[in-house]
């Protein structure tokens, strides 16, 4: 039987349980800082190597979704925000594997249809199979004189340990964790065999990624595998004209005469009777901005969905929809200056910023909803995965943290008041915010002790690993260390 594996394959496999290693030691082993621009560099090498003959496709959007993986892996060294940290741990996977199969798709496939996702998770798939293909291999090299029969079970318990792996490794910490007895149990069993388990852990995982590797982009080498919608079969719902017409002038008749009624209530910077501050804006923000999403989620469909009109009922659909539209971006506004008013009442914290920005990019995106009413040929799918992609990246860039910190400096200058646990609790950024607090007036109540215990604690918190690197993070312990408490 001719050999499937080159020696090129053979070499790849290796430099991806290097990588898989690097994956281990950037991941699993301090908190991740700089360790995660370390893997994106070193994993782009090894694909880039391994497809340097390789023809690229939709090379802009590319490029774009390439700009967005390393500035987000750069954010965990530039900054320290715990949320978009998380976040990041799933996104910027699901970015690389989309950035992947993107450029390695044909080059007239549309990305924005249905069809994409299902080649992407074909890919996945298909990474899977190599690597039970990478098995049949091994096997066969070592079947020489041995019985087919023998040789046939071999295989196949090779192919059902690999499939077992994982859901072992899921199954197995879910028992775990529900039973302290099987916990001691199974962390026995490696002592038997004079096994260090944290080694064996290890060795697990760096399998699991090299493999994983290995199995993804030897699957994307395959030119042949495409996924294509059937011919003569439309799966896109399509509503009536009249329907959505009707259904699309109730709810402007009911916007209409709600901003009427309640247009001084809403853009009036005084409490309603009864209210505090807290009450006022919370309810009033969170219920127009839920209603805000609705409409734009109602924008959405009628314009992807609803069957080609001609003539006045067009026109008319189409001013129904710019009212619609335009309604929004007034509940819009008015949920804006509701959280303005509350900010000003009790501080900026993440999430409030973190609101206003969101309420900026939806004003953006009902401003090119507003263009695609009447402009059919603009494409939404492409315009709103672009603009997330931009928004979300930009979060994670401008350095939300210290946006707030400069807010809430600025606010106790002009009236005393100042959350500083708040800040000591947000991130490395807080910290460097009420040493400056510190440098201004160190006569806040409880700062210096609550800065003493930073420094105190400071021996414990601080790491000398590579992999933790983080610029916020260094200037804190710098800081610190020079203060005089």
């Amino acid at each position: 039987m001719e050999s499937m594996m080159k020696k090129v394959d053979w070499l790849f496999l290796v430099l991806c349980l290097v990588v898989g290693v690097v994956a281990e030691e950037s991941f699993f082993r301090e908190e991740i800082g700089i360790s995660y621009m370390v893997f994106i560099v070193i994993f782009y090498v090894l694909f880039y190597w391994r497809f340097r003959t390789y023809t690229f496709s939709h090379q802009r959007l590319g490029y774009f979704v390439l700009i967005a993986i390393w500035l987000l892996a750069a954010s965990y060294y530039l900054y320290d925000m715990v949320l978009f940290k998380v976040l990041n741990i799933l996104i910027i996977p699901a970015l690389v594997i989309f950035h992947l199969v993107l450029i390695t798709s044909p080059p007239k496939y549309n990305w924005a249809h249905f069809s994409f996702l299902m080649l992407l998770c074909k890919r996945l798939f298909e990474g899977f199979r190599q690597n039970v293909k990478l098995v049949s291999e091994v096997t066969n090299r070592f079947k020489k004189g041995e019985k087919k029969a023998s040789h046939e079970v071999g295989k196949k318990v090779l192919i059902g340990i690999m499939i077992s792996i994982p859901v072992l490794f899921i199954v197995l910490n879910l028992l775990i964790s529900a039973d302290a007895h099987f916990e001691k149990m199974i962390s026995s069993i490696p002592q038997l065999f004079n096994i260090n388990p944290e080694n064996l852990i290890r060795i697990i995982i760096i399998l699991i990624y090299g493999f994983g590797f290995f199995g993804f982009m030897q699957a994307l080498m395959e030119k042949n595998l495409q996924v294509t919608a059937k011919e003569g079969v439309n799966t896109k719902i399509s509503f009536d004209g009249i329907i959505t017409l009707t259904v699309l002038i109730l709810l402007n008749v009911v916007y209409v005469v709600f901003l009427v009624i309640q247009f001084k209530y809403f853009f009036s910077e005084t409490l309603a009777a009864g209210y505090t501050y807290a009450e006022y804006a919370r309810r009033g923000f969170f219920e127009l901005l839920f209603v805000t999403l609705i409409n734009l989620t109602v924008t959405t469909v009628v314009i992807t969905n609803t069957k080609q009109l001609l003539g006045n009922v067009q026109k008319v659909v189409n001013i129904s929809l710019s009212l619609l539209v335009l309604c929004s971006g007034v509940l819009l506004v008015s949920a804006y200056m509701r959280l303005t008013m509350y900010e000003e009442a009790y501080g900026f914290t993440f999430t409030r910023v973190l609101a206003h920005s969101f309420m900026i990019f939806l004003m953006v995106i009902f401003a090119y909803t507003l263009v695609k009413i009447w402009l059919k040929k603009l494409s939404l799918v492409h315009f709103y995965f672009i603009a997330t992609l931009i928004y979300y990246v930009g979060m994670n860039m401008v350095n939300i943290d210290r946006i707030i910190v400069e807010q809430n400096l600025e606010r106790y200058e002009t009236t005393g008041k100042i959350d500083i646990f708040y800040l000591g609790n947000m991130s490395a950024t807080g910290i460097l915010g009420l040493m400056e607090l510190y440098e201004r007036d160190p006569t806040v109540p409880e700062l210096k002790q609550l800065l003493a215990q930073y420094q105190a604690n400071l021996p414990y918190t601080k790491s000398d690993s590579w992999q933790s690197r983080n610029y916020t993070r260094d200037q804190v312990y710098d800081k610190l260390e020079q203060m005089n408490l």
